[in-house]
């Protein structure tokens, strides 16, 4: 449900400023203008910063492509955005190597099959639901996976960046791309 009635996606074509900067570079990282990029490109801050968490967060975590789309379906998930997860649920399919049962674990609510990247979602998931304060059960469960203290600040750049596409999301109540919409939950 939309609960922002006036504004409206931003037009790529009708862009000036500091929103045609920021979907210019939305187009050259992604190839398109998604339609989540269209509304955050309303606030360009928003937009900017989004784009800069999230490329810092493939760049710089140490994930491997399919522990990245993990974490960024377990924010999106429980935050219960169902543009994002459908995205990342295409990334993780044509992309990012998650494995097909990992990723029906995911859509479909269920524990995943592997335990490492169970013990990556779990904390993630524990992360968004506590407000940043998981349970300790879950951060030794993470840890004995073999992941790093290090690697809880990334999930932390992650739920960052996933909380504005997010709840941007939710704002806007973005209708999910056709590049996406074989995923789409439900």
């Amino acid at each position: 449900m939309a609960y922002l009635k006036s504004l409206t996606a931003v037009d790529h074509a009708q862009a000036q400023g500091a929103q045609k900067e920021m979907l210019d570079t939305a187009l050259k990282q992604v190839g398109f203008i998604p339609n989540m990029y269209a509304n955050m490109a309303n606030a360009p801050a928003v937009l900017g910063t989004y784009l800069s968490g999230y490329s810092k967060f493939r760049a710089e975590s140490g994930f491997t492509p399919a522990e990245q789309e993990v974490v960024f379906l377990a924010v999106s998930m429980a935050n219960g955005c169902t543009y994002c997860a459908a995205a990342h649920s295409m990334i993780a399919d044509k992309m990012s190597g998650v494995p097909g049962p990992v990723l029906d674990a995911i859509r479909q609510g269920r524990p995943l099959p592997e335990s490492k990247l169970a013990a990556l979602y779990e904390l993630t998931q524990d992360m968004v639901r506590n407000n940043g304060k998981p349970s300790q059960a879950k951060l030794d469960a993470f840890l004995r996976a073999g992941y790093t203290e290090q690697a809880i600040l990334y999930i932390v750049l992650a739920v960052a960046v996933k909380v504005l596409s997010n709840y941007s999301n939710h704002a806007f109540g973005t209708q999910v791309d056709e590049r996406f919409a074989a995923y789409k939950l439900g």
